[in-house]
């Protein structure tokens, strides 16, 4: 074919190299005449990344052959001749246009992986190239340009037939397995986490343990605390490690005792890690909660310290159990990124820094940065938070007909669907379904397209009354009764807690919104998509990771990770040890059911930790891929109540030992990386964990103990300091709607929503065929890209959340995560992830300091920008399509239980 003809073919794939090879065509040289000999594909398809790269190394020798040319022609001395062919210089311009291709910015870095690749056999390298395409091949989140080049090395059948092409090509590829065996593949994890490691450093002191613990402790107490209140306030790790930093330096200057010198990196994560496993403790304690206070259950039994104690340290302990034996699958693989813990260890860095690069000419350190950014977005957030309200629900089209119910239900961002173009001004609302500095444009993407598909659905079940919905708010996540009321769960169980038939036939079956129970039948379907697709596409890495389980050392594995060689400079943390503190967890739960009246089984602890089983590789894998976690509590309550119908407690055991558990071992897994990427020894992290989660679980029962014995009124519209149970009260309406109704009634051949249940089928279904297109087309992005399990997750952000929540982060992901990251690489490594945290940083102490100076004592500011997000039909909870008919209920007056 005529060479001109597909060079103007392909322009449009690659506009900027085109130009550079029409050029070398048109000279009509030898010099271009084998350029294209050994470069020119014979087909008129678009070439792949690796050709193009190729390319571009060619296009630098073809100018230097040309240069060449032009000074010998000028210059017949001896000297200059050598001097142009000098093998240092051809290698400095050809080394810069590879580092380019590896997004590899720094020198030193490019100059030492050309001294890497120039150690790796060609056998190696092939092997390499292979394991990529085997494990790799169809993950979103690996590098594109590093499958590229795999498929046309090994793929290609006639790579091998030109020598000089395979020769370039082979180079490119030794330099990319350099880069996977010494650093990571991964740009993300290249950009904030170090290659190297210094064991000398000091971690496991006095002052790290002292420090961590007490944040610990601050942190349970202060979120158990809380907890119960509404307004409440949550304290996270973000906060913690910001506390940790002068604490630190605080001890490292004026305390005269144990005191190892400066604070050092390594300190800094411990104590954060410390510190995060105090955060999420409150949710085990609602089930102590609904037990003991009076307007739930009732069961006074449940003050005993012990019990409380036994059963919250059960839930705590078999998720960090369950956490160490997941290593292999969750921690040890350098595709399990975590992408939260990059932002982590990007403010860790920021604070011990000791070089500052220039980045896109930015000269500004990160802790300045950081600094910069916080304190803006620590000004900043006053306004939407408590000054001006509207910024936060920017709902301006509801604004201009204020009584319009359909266009509230539609446009809303309080109640109704949120279909609006410019939504919020609230960084809060923002992050609200995902972290679009952080996770990977792919996962922000589909997010939003899985909520943007399912809103026509809604938008259909709502108009057209289905389920009677068209008399409740359309986004609403609370049940209503026949009587367009909220569902009185206490209505419909007698004094023990247990199901009443002739109450609930006097009183009314439930009912849920459109959106709250499409989202029902979206939980039904990520269930099935999450094993499917786990199996399809990740499964040789599950394999693999039960190999070595098997043959315990994995040479193969240790040799590819650079983070793993570090690690193994430290004695690890045997299998065994993970295994008797899971037996020592079951024990304690045992305990907490048998040696007390709690009419549970101990098949809801055993069945839980089978179902957790099930899924903690599936939802892990695709958790410290994406960053965003499919969770397990609708499937855990579903079949709870199966298994344990007429019984909540029993089915509030199972969720917990289910879903509470698996939720925690993901947390925990999160923090293992986090000591992984920090190069803390593994049992020192072993016995930080174990130890700050006794102490922290320990305090927060405590406190909770003091609350629902001490506080009036708690849990009532009553009670004292609004302490008013919000998070317990929605605990307590799914123990009753799960437990006490039980899902027969809902979900049966009988009930309502029966139909819902095909949401099983479609999700087992729905990833099978975008595998198969990811096989038939693998160069095709839009394809790989597609993520089922992340799609159906964003079906299950409605209730309360619309797409104002979720829009808004998607051109913000496509700015940083793409154009800024694809033209501005340096700036982006440098200083993304520290800006995403600082603006959190900056939120989380506003947040702080608003709620005890002015939200506490009541103080607020009464005027139009605060009073317009509460007026009209898109105030909370929303208005319905129809009024409740005349004769006061909707529905079948009968037959209906």
């Amino acid at each position: 074919m005529d060479l001109s003809v597909y060079l103007n073919f392909i322009c449009s794939y690659e506009g900027n190299l085109v130009q550079d090879l029409l050029r070398i065509n048109a000279l009509q040289t030898p010099q271009s005449d084998l350029f294209f000999e050994h470069s020119t594909p014979s087909l008129p398809s678009p070439p792949s990344r690796a050709v193009k790269a190729v390319w571009r190394v060619q296009v630098v020798l073809f100018n230097m052959s040309l240069d060449q040319k032009h000074h010998n022609e000028k210059s017949s001395s001896k000297e200059s001749v050598e001097k142009a062919n000098d093998p240092e210089l051809f290698n400095a311009d050809v080394r810069h246009a590879l580092a380019a291709e590896l997004d590899i910015v720094d020198e030193k870095k490019a100059d030492l992986l050309f001294q890497q690749a120039e150690a790796i056999s060609d056998e190696e390298a092939e092997e390499i190239m292979r394991e990529i395409l085997e494990e790799h091949r169809h993950n979103p989140f690996f590098p594109s340009r590093v499958l590229d080049l795999a498929r046309e090395f090994i793929e290609n059948p006639h790579v091998r037939e030109d020598p000089v092409h395979y020769e370039r090509l082979l180079k490119e590829v030794k330099m990319e397995a350099a880069l996977i065996v010494n650093d990571s593949p991964y740009v993300e994890v290249r950009a904030v986490v170090s290659p190297h490691d210094d064991p000398n450093e000091a971690c496991n002191t006095v002052r790290a343990w002292t420090i961590g613990l007490l944040l610990a402790c601050f942190g349970s107490l202060i979120n158990q605390l809380f907890s119960l209140r509404q307004p409440s306030i949550y304290v996270d790790q973000i906060v913690a490690q910001l506390l940790a930093y002068p604490l630190g330096k605080a001890w490292g200057l004026y305390m005269p005792f144990f005191n190892p010198g400066k604070f050092t990196r390594k300190e800094h994560m411990l104590v954060t890690v410390m510190a995060n496993v105090s955060f999420d403790v409150g949710y085990s304690g609602y089930i102590i909660v609904v037990q003991l206070v009076p307007t739930f259950f009732n069961q006074q039994w449940a003050k005993n310290f012990g019990y409380q104690l036994t059963l919250s340290l059960s839930f705590q302990l078999i998720g960090y159990g369950l956490a160490g034996l997941s290593r292999r699958f969750l921690v040890y693989p350098s595709a399990a990124i975590w992408p939260r813990n990059l932002a982590t260890i990007a403010l860790n860095n920021s604070f011990h820094a000791e070089v500052n690069p220039v980045a896109n000419g930015w000269k500004v350190s990160q802790l300045r940065f950081f600094m910069y950014a916080f304190l803006g977005m620590f000004v900043y957030f006053w306004f939407p938070n408590y000054i001006a309200g509207f910024l936060s629900y920017f709902s301006w089209m509801t604004w201009i007909a204020p009584d319009n119910i359909k266009l509230a239900a539609i446009t809303g961002s309080q109640s109704g669907l949120g279909f609006n173009p410019i939504p919020t001004f609230d960084w809060n609302v923002v992050i609200a379904t995902g972290y679009p500095l952080i996770s990977p444009f792919f996962t922000t993407l589909n997010n939003f397209v899985g909520m943007f598909m399912t809103f026509p659905i809604i938008v259909a079940i709502w108009f057209t009354n289905t389920w009677y919905t068209s008399y409740i708010p359309i986004n609403i996540n609370r049940p209503y009764d026949r009587f367009g009321n909220r569902y009185k769960v206490t209505s419909i169980v007698d004094d023990r807690g247990l199901f009443d038939q002739a109450a609930y036939e006097a009183y009314s079956p439930l009912y849920l919104s459109a959106s709250n129970a499409f989202l029902y039948g979206v939980f039904f379907a990520i269930y099935p998509a999450t094993i499917t697709y786990v199996y399809l596409y990740h499964r040789h890495e599950i394999v693999r990771g039960f190999k070595s389980l098997i043959k315990k050392h994995d040479r193969k594995v240790l040799h590819r990770d650079v983070h793993n060689r570090l690690m193994a400079a430290y004695n690890e943390v045997p299998e065994w040890w993970y295994a008797i503190l899971l037996v020592l967890a079951i024990v304690l739960g045992l305990i907490a059911l048998l040696a007390f009246p709690t009419n549970a089984t101990v098949g809801s602890l055993f069945m839980g930790i089978a179902l957790a089983l099930v899924f903690i590789v599936p939802i892990g894998v695709i958790y410290a891929v994406t960053n965003m976690q499919v969770t397990l509590n609708v499937l855990a309550e579903f079949i709870g109540g199966l298994l344990f119908p007429g019984n909540a407690l029993a089915m509030n055991m199972f969720k917990s030992y289910g879903y509470v558990t698996t939720a925690r071992a993901l947390t925990f897994a999160q923090d293992l990386k986090l000591g992984h990427y920090s190069k803390i020894p593994p049992r020192v992290m072993f016995a930080a964990q174990t130890v700050a989660t006794i102490i922290s679980t320990t305090l927060a029962m405590a406190i909770l103990n003091w609350q629902v014995t001490g506080i009036k009124g708690v849990c009532t519209p009553d009670a004292q300091a609004k302490f008013y149970c919000p998070g317990t009260s929605t605990f307590f309406t799914a123990s009753v709607i799960w437990g006490t109704l039980g899902p027969a009634r809902m979900y049966g051949p009988n009930g309502p929503y029966f139909v819902l249940l095909f949401g099983f089928v479609i999700g087992a279904v729905m990833p099978i065929p975008f595998y198969f297109l990811a096989k038939r087309f693998p160069d095709n992005k839009f394809i790989r890209g597609i993520h089922i399990p992340i799609f159906l997750g964003g079906g299950l952000n409605w209730a309360p959340y619309n797409l104002s929540h979720a829009w808004p982060a998607v051109p913000i992901a496509y700015f940083f995560q793409v154009y800024v990251r694809k033209h501005y690489l340096a700036w982006w490594q440098k200083y993304n992830y520290i800006l995403s945290t600082a603006f959190d940083c900056g939120i989380a102490i506003a947040a702080i300091v608003t709620f005890f100076a002015l939200q506490w004592p009541g103080i607020e500011i009464a005027w139009w920008g605060n009073d317009i997000v509460n007026i009209g039909a898109d105030a909370y909870p929303g208005a319905p399509l129809l009024p409740v008919p005349e004769i006061g209920y909707w529905g079948p007056a009968s037959g209906w239980h």
